[in-house]
Formats: structure tokens, sequence, C-alpha cells
């Protein structure tokens, strides 16, 4: 029988349910167990495609072109399972099904309500999570929101079901909550108290309490919780402040024996763990010597998480490079009002950058700053690494700065130019309309010889994530080439290009798909990867 564990967060948000419940992941992994990872998100969007990545962090995209929210991000960090569409569900979904449902007359004229439809709806496809690999053994649902959110009570009521329903040694619940730091260093527990209650009187007990704390809980401190909230005392873990790196929380959980209080619970018998892979990355964290300074130039620097996946890509990268990650955010539109080299050169703070990475984004916003970054790279012969929007800013500054197209643009900034380097292919106009991006998920790209992108990967033929719409144009493909622009990497069927690289330079590639989905810290992104290893060489790093 499948095995479910609901992973819930109180007190308030941001306390970290995301690594906690991919870190829980990872330790049932490394126990031998094939673990399926799920996130349940109560905004009522259908996905998390349309919303604002400065309010909501990044947009995470599977193999089969799902937008999901960031979370999933983590779970393919930290553990090995399949996710897709299947592997996140909003309220919105679960509404529009059962509304199209009851539309189509499938629930017989009978009232439809929250409980059983919505609740039932959700049930199913958690289950059928559980039933889609045969091979799963444990599936980790983690609920998001806070419990006392109106919006996640018909997820918390489903949890409580499948608990009821599969029995407590086949289902059981993790509850993350705060023990916050008052005064002269005194620990509170009453928060703690208090979220527990409010999911008592959900109908879920609690079996494992996760507690956010600035430190260790001693023994005094998880037995009082334990017995105010009627948790097992050997149940009480810490997630405290670590000043390494998220990718240790797996070894800090499992010295607590974490993973062995889960398996005992779940009625699994005890098994040899294999650790390797994270002791092994916590290696080459403790072993890196020196730093790299590395320019991040984008639309959304005020929330990190907007960039989520490409800064942990970078860490990765440093991992597998041996140098530690200096970030500096730079707003493009910031860039706009003064020079590169105040910002990202000499005349900066902490001097002059040693890469320069400019991710995706959307808008018009911050274009000219993002040009200016990639001129100032191409000239000072500055590591460049342009991500989807950072390719087009490639290929719009080569058009405006080499070939003297003062108007060359995209479609999607200025559809009046008559230099339209970037462009909606016409195939894509109607996708477009409905909000939708024109190329959403796993494409094959093949590689030129010869090229740094080819000597990144090793091989000819790559699958990589793609959420864009706009593309290289190719009515400008021989102009762009014969004058030294170098096209790297094409669809198989040569209609689109896929990368490009300045020619002359140390290191400046821009690819049109999103290599940062797939890097993990064992496993660093091949461009991320040589490009931290280009700054590297650029920073005089032996």
């Amino acid at each position: 029988m499948n095995k479910y564990i609901f992973v819930t967060g109180g007190v308030c948000s941001s306390l970290g349910k995301g690594v906690a419940a991919s870190s829980l992941g990872a330790l049932l992994e490394a126990r031998g167990l094939n673990v399926r990872m799920m996130k349940c998100d109560p905004y009522i969007n259908v996905n998390a495609g349309g919303m604002s990545p400065a309010q909501h962090g990044e947009v995470y995209v599977t193999d089969d072109g799902a937008e999901t929210d960031l979370d999933l991000g983590n779970y393919a960090r930290f553990t090995s399972g399949a996710l897709s569409q299947a592997n996140s569900i909003t309220t919105g979904q679960i509404y529009e099904s059962v509304i199209r449902k009851e539309r189509e007359g499938r629930y017989m004229g009978r009232t439809v309500q929250v409980i059983p439809h919505i609740t039932d709806e959700i049930k199913s496809r958690i289950l059928a999570v559980a039933k889609e690999d045969p091979d799963t053994d444990v599936v980790i649902v983690e609920i998001g929101g806070t419990v006392g959110d109106i919006e996640s009570i018909p997820f918390l009521e489903t949890a409580r079901q499948i608990i009821h329903e599969q029995g407590r040694e086949n289902a059981l619940s993790v509850h993350l909550t705060l023990v916050p730091e008052v005064g002269a260093s005194e620990l509170k527990t009453k928060p703690t108290q208090h979220s527990v209650k409010a999911m008592q009187e959900m109908g879920i007990q609690p079996d494992i309490l996760i507690c956010r704390a600035p430190v260790m809980l001693d023994e005094e401190m998880r037995r009082k919780i334990a017995l105010f909230t009627n948790v097992d005392l050997d149940a009480v873990f810490t997630s405290y402040h670590v000043n390494t790196t998220i990718y240790e929380i797996p070894l800090i959980f499992h010295r607590q024996k974490l993973d062995l209080v889960v398996l005992k619970k779940i009625g699994v018998e005890s098994r040899h763990t294999n650790l390797k892979v994270w002791t092994s990355v916590m290696e080459q964290f403790s072993s890196r010597k020196g730093s790299v300074r590395i320019g991040i130039v984008g639309k959304y620097m005020d929330l990190e998480d907007a960039y989520k996946s490409i800064f942990e890509a970078l860490h990765h990268a440093g991992f597998a490079c041996g140098v530690k990650i200096n970030f500096v955010k730079v707003d493009a539109s910031n860039l706009e009002k003064c020079s590169a080299d105040d910002l990202l050169g000499e005349n900066a703070d902490g001097g002059s950058v040693d890469g320069i990475l400019v991710p995706n984004g959307d808008g018009k916003r911050g274009i000219i700053g993002m040009m200016k970054a990639a001129e100032w790279a191409r000239n000072n012969k500055i590591p460049f690494f342009g991500i989807c929007l950072g390719m087009h800013i490639m290929v719009m500054e080569w058009a405006r700065n080499v070939l003297q197209w003062s108007d060359a643009d995209s479609s999607e900034f200025n559809p009046d130019s008559k230099h339209l380097v970037l462009s909606l292919l016409e195939e894509q106009t109607d996708v477009k309309s409905c909000g939708v991006p024109a190329r959403l998920g796993k494409s094959e790209s093949v590689l030129v010889k010869n090229t740094k992108i080819f000597a990144a990967y090793g091989k000819s033929s790559i699958a990589e994530r793609h959420r864009h719409s706009y593309e290289f144009s190719n009515k400008y493909r021989k102009e762009m080439t014969d004058s030294g622009l170098v096209i790297s990497a094409l669809t198989p069927d040569e209609s689109l290009v896929e990368s490009v690289e300045w020619p002359d330079h140390p290191w400046g590639i821009g690819v049109q798909f999103d290599p940062e989905f797939k890097s993990k810290p064992n496993a660093a992104s091949p461009l991320f990867r040589d490009f931290i290893a280009a700054a590297k060489m650029k920073a005089g790093i032996q």
C-alpha cells in the first residue's frame, strides 16, 4: 500500500515547508524508497504562469510544460522522482474541473458542494499520483499557505479524510511551525501550541513536528512542546538556521533521526541509508577556495525567489568549480540611468564583476539597461550568459551596435521597428493570444560542433525546457552570421535558433531555453558550470 505524508505549516509563511518536505523526500530516497512529491497551492489562479514573479517568485516549468510554483524546483533539486502537471494542483484547477463536470451533467443534478465534491476532486488527484507509477512507495504532499487560512481549508480537510481512510500507519501529518526568539534569547513555544491546536480543530493531530528556530532546541524545550501538543517527544525536531547551505538540511534532519521516526510511523522496516550525495555536496561546499563576483542584471531584483532556480544553479556551478559565488544584483532599470562601469565595472562597490548573467523576463522595462550590460561585457571580454530574454538582449545589442541598425528591436517591445530581429512567429500568434507561451516544456536542440555550447554539453543533441513565444527572426539570420554572430544551436529541423555566441570572446553565450531548471547540487547544469569556470579564469583563480 502507498504511504502518504502531508506537510503543513503554521504560525507564518516562509518558514521553509518546501525545503523541509524536499529534505524529507531526499532522506526517504536515501533509504531506498521511491518518492513522489506534490504541491497543493490554495490560490485561485489555475497555474503560476500568469502570476507576477515580483510577487509570487519564479514560474518553475516541468518537462510536460506545466507552469508551477517554485517549490517544485526544490523537489527537483532534492529528489529524483518525476515531476509533471500532476504534481502541482491549485484551487483554480480544482474548481475549474468541478464546474466543468457540473456543466456537463456529471453530478446528475445533485447540489455541488465543497464537501464532498471539491475534496473528492483534490483526493482523486493525490491518489492518482501514487497510482501513476506502480513503483511509488511514498507520496509527500505539501499544502501551501498557513493553517488557519480560509483558502487552505479544503486541502486540509482532504488530508484529514485520507489519513482517516488510509489509517495512521499509511498516512501521517508533518507540521512545520515557528519557535520564535523574543527578548534576551528567550525561545517561545506558545505559537507552536496554537498552531497545533488549529490543526487539531481541523481534525488532524500532527504526528511529527518540525520546529523552525534560530538554534537547536534542547530536550527540555522539546519535552514542553511534546507535552502541550500531544506529539511524541522523539517526533519533535528542529529546523535551525544554517550558515552553510540549504543542502545540509537533509543531513541535519538525518542526525536528528527524522527519517527513522517517519519509517517507524508509516510501518516501513528500517533499512540502510546512503547519504553519499549529500555528504559529497557538503564536501564540495567546504572545499571551495576563492570567490567570483557575478552580476545578475534583471527586472525583479527585489525578490530573489523571482530567479530562484538561477541562483541555485549558480551555487551548484560554484560547488563544481570550487569557488564561492558573490552576487551583484543590478536592477536593469537603474543601469539605464548610469554607465555600466558604475554598477558592474571598476567604479562599482567591490570592483568589477567576473561575469554577467541576464535572466528571463517579460515586458519592456529595463531592456536598455540589459543591452548596456551586454555591450559592456562584449567589449570588455567579460563572461556573459543570456537566458531566454537574455539571448534576445544579445541579439538586439549585436544588431544595434555591430550591424548599426539603431532601431533593431523585438516585436514584443516595438512592433513598428523596421528591423524586428526577434518576433512572434506567425504560427504562434493564436497560441499567444490565449496567454500561453508558444513553446512550453521540454524541447530538443541540436548543437553545432566547435562551439562553446557543444563543449559544455559534450554531445550534439540535448533536451532542455522552454517558456517563451518570441524567437530569433530567420529573416535576419544570414546578415547576423555574416557579421560574425555565431548560431550555435538549432531545432532539429533547423527552423528555429536555440543559441547564439559572440565570436572572439572568452565566453559569451545566449540560449533560448532555461537550463537552470535541470541543475542539481550534485550535477550542475553544463552551461552554468562552464560560465562559472570562465568567470573563475577571469578572476585569476587557479
